[in-house]
């Protein structure tokens, strides 16, 4: 806290917050379906110690959803060995023990993925268990029609790249950046609106629905909502640091969801990869299910198998198809194989270490990335010697912004703090808003858009910012920390 900015957070007693509406709404939720999947793979046990231990763990998740319906407060984390259970108890004593109604929205989100983490790891035979995978996969399959368009987009791309003979390796210098800029807007794009699939805040869309957040009509149609955009001014630092020769060029990912959007970000890698943007790519997972959606290492795995066995994965029922009676399309033997060659592609480029998986347990605290130059030094410093640091999402957003209720014309580079100007660290933030915090919009564009203060909503100062809660609006906020 003593690192964190003196603006106010986000708070659950807001009753114009969005943060009033995911205590009381969202979040029993995802409790609720965490409680389920448990429910549904005790039911499927065979080992009765196994079964016993999965109903008690039922029992805990199911308590700690009367504790957050009832307004108890936030009780201090039992120690599962970690070193960041001090840090969450010393927090949540700092804070005066807090009630779940009344508390900072940032620390009590990440107090409830992190207990929810604990009770699993306290337990003998459903460590590292994942509630949430399934949820996970289901909508990767979701977005089938998606991946397919982008699995072909890629794979041809990848062979113009490669390629001394296509359109792009014989145009003029200055023709040929301006199509890798354009290129790279593309896939930063795509990387950008993958994020609209986030599993915490989609619970009651269709499959229909899903499928219109993806593909590139949806992503034209979707430019003029991105309401601050420096895709241009990354492509340039990236350029820059190309035609310099320097030998070792790294790009870094802080991730977000998995399935669809992971996808797309080990798009948007191999292209950076494949077009010599960069020589090395650091992907940041979490190290704990996270956020419902968050990508943990074993997704990249999982991904990977479904390429690999694409036919068996999208043609077999789900239990979903099951219970409706669907049978699933039969996928083409084409779009299996370009399926398989992003399998080949990713595989490839794994194993020469040119992507690489780097979780840190920092990312999975109860702070803000205010911290990170105290609380997390190493890390810091490894940021440091990256080009780029790419943040995904809404989360990594509210972390890097600390959650703060920061006037929306406020400079981003003022509202990330140590992260910012003179940091070292090239910060740029991919960020679909579903939440509160947005800074570095134009002055009067907020209320333009129906937020506090509004002339045409009719809003009292002090109003909800709902246009900021629904995924459709975006920004891309660059701040040059090596400048």
């Amino acid at each position: 806290m003593e690192y964190d900015p003196k603006t106010a957070q986000s708070s659950t007693s807001d009753k114009n917050s969005f943060a009033f509406v995911s205590a009381r709404d969202r979040w029993p939720t995802i409790i609720t379906g965490a409680i389920d999947d448990v429910h549904k793979a005790v039911s499927k046990e065979t080992n009765t110690e196994k079964q016993e231990e999965g109903k008690r763990i039922t029992q805990a998740i199911a308590a700690l959803k009367y504790e957050m319906q009832h307004d108890r407060q936030l009780t201090p984390l039992p120690d599962d060995g970690q070193p960041d259970i001090a840090r969450y108890n010393q927090e949540l004593q700092q804070r005066g023990n807090p009630h779940w109604h009344d508390v900072a929205w940032l620390y009590a989100e990440c107090y409830l993925y992190r207990r929810l983490s604990t009770i699993f790891s306290l337990s003998t035979h459903w460590k590292g268990y994942d509630v949430f995978s399934k949820q996970k996969m289901s909508t990767f399959r979701s977005s089938r029609p998606a991946v397919l368009e982008l699995a072909a987009r890629y794979n041809d791309l990848t062979s113009q790249l490669q390629s001394d003979h296509s359109s792009l390796a014989q145009a003029s210098d200055s023709e040929r950046e301006k199509a890798e800029e354009m290129l790279f807007i593309e896939m930063s794009e795509i990387c950008l609106w993958g994020n609209a699939t986030d599993l915490s805040l989609l619970t009651n869309l269709s499959y229909e629905d899903i499928q219109k957040l993806q593909g590139s009509e949806s992503r034209k149609a979707n430019e003029d909502k991105i309401l601050v955009n420096d895709f241009h001014a990354a492509f340039a630092c990236l350029k820059k640091a190309q035609k310099s020769g320097a030998g070792e060029r790294r790009v870094d990912i802080v991730l977000d969801n998995a399935g669809f959007e992971v996808f797309v970000d080990l798009l948007l890698a191999g292209y950076l990869l494949q077009s010599g943007l960069a020589t090395h790519i650091v992907l940041h997972p979490k190290n704990i299910p996270w956020f419902v959606s968050d990508v943990v290492p074993k997704d990249f795995s999982d991904l990977l198998n479904v390429l690999l066995n694409a036919k068996s994965f999208y043609e077999t029922p789900s239990e979903d198809d099951q219970a409706r009676g669907i049978t699933p399309q039969s996928l083409s033997d084409t779009d299996a194989k370009n399926l398989h060659a992003l399998f080949e592609n990713w595989s490839t480029l794994y194993a020469e270490g040119k992507i690489l998986l780097r979780p840190n347990l920092f990312w999975t605290e109860g702070g803000s990335y205010w911290r990170m130059p105290k609380t997390a030094p190493s890390l810091y410093e490894d940021l440091q010697t990256s080009e780029l640091v790419i943040f995904k999402g809404d989360l990594n957003y509210r972390k890097l912004t600390a959650d703060a209720l920061w006037d929306p014309a406020t400079p981003f580079t003022e509202a990330i703090g140590p992260l910012g100007p003179g940091s070292g660290v090239r910060v740029l933030a991919l960020r679909t808003c579903k939440a509160d915090v947005v800074v570095g919009l134009p002055k009067g564009k907020d209320e333009e858009l129906g937020g506090p203060g509004s002339a045409g909503g009719g809003k009292e100062m002090g109003g909800k910012r709902e246009w900021a809660w629904s995924g459709k609006w975006a920004v891309v906020s660059l701040c040059d920390g090596k400048a």
